[in-house]
């Protein structure tokens, strides 16, 4: 294990609506005897304004973002959509600024998805015994795009829900299809967006599961409305939510 000090990059929608999401991340690096920190002056990446085209105003919050993470040794985030902005989205939008895109690339070059850096970074491979984990029930995994297509994260959380005693991995179809939300897509084309989630939760209901996990709390609070909208008990939980129980 690496004995790494990181810096915690807490995605807009957690911090806003899923505190719980960022309080579990920290008790597992906590368990694992890893030194963190949170930049309380850290704002939003800027992916909300570069996907709607603002990318002037985008552009302004990366130069913030940089100057809040320039001197952190790894930065550590539970959104994989973030952490695709941090790594790609910057080196095109800096592009035509050399002293920028040299910031943005050593940058990128340390920022982590919150499994990624679990399990390539400190090597956990058994968080029953690591953490203590434990689960009882059967879990189906939604493959977010930015982090499955984006960030070629697929086998990582798998690899450590796999090994969460008690807990039963089942596989749902086309987990890695667009659960419809998309950030403003789900409100330019509401019609579209809606079809697209329910076709997801009947899928995983499909499955038999109690709980739906994923790595991006923006997808899991999408598929968590309509599941509730439709009065299903499945759950839908982040996947360091899975590992903070048990112990």
């Amino acid at each position: 294990m690496r004995n790494q000090h990181i810096t915690l990059f807490v995605q807009c929608l957690v911090d806003s609506l899923r505190p719980d999401v960022g309080d579990a991340m920290v008790h597992v690096f906590e368990k694992l005897g890893v030194p963190m920190n949170y930049p309380p002056d850290q704002t939003c990446c800027g992916q909300p304004a570069f996907n709607s085209g603002y990318r002037k105003e985008a552009v302004t919050m990366a130069r913030h973002f940089l100057d809040v993470f320039e001197d952190a040794e790894a930065i550590v985030c539970p959104s994989g959509s973030c952490v695709h902005m941090v790594r790609h989205h910057y080196l095109d939008l800096f592009k035509d600024d050399p002293a920028a895109l040299l910031r943005a690339r050593s940058v990128a070059e340390r920022t982590y998805e919150f499994t990624e850096y679990l399990v390539d970074v400190l090597g956990v491979t058994n968080p029953g015994e690591q953490l203590g984990s434990r689960f009882d029930g059967k879990v189906t995994y939604h493959d977010s795009c930015h982090l499955s297509r984006g960030l070629g994260i697929r086998r990582q959380p798998r690899q450590l829900m796999e090994n969460i005693p008690g807990l039963h991995l089942v596989e749902m179809e086309d987990s890695d299809h667009c659960c419809g939300f998309g950030g403003t897509f789900s409100v330019k084309y509401p019609e579209i967006s809606s079809a697209m989630v329910e076709t997801k939760v009947q899928h995983i209901l499909d499955t038999g599961a109690d709980v739906v996990a994923g790595c991006d709390v923006s997808c899991l609070l999408n598929i968590a409305g309509y599941l509730k909208h439709i009065n299903s008990p499945v759950r839908a939980m982040h996947i360091a939510e899975l590992l903070d129980t048990g112990a």
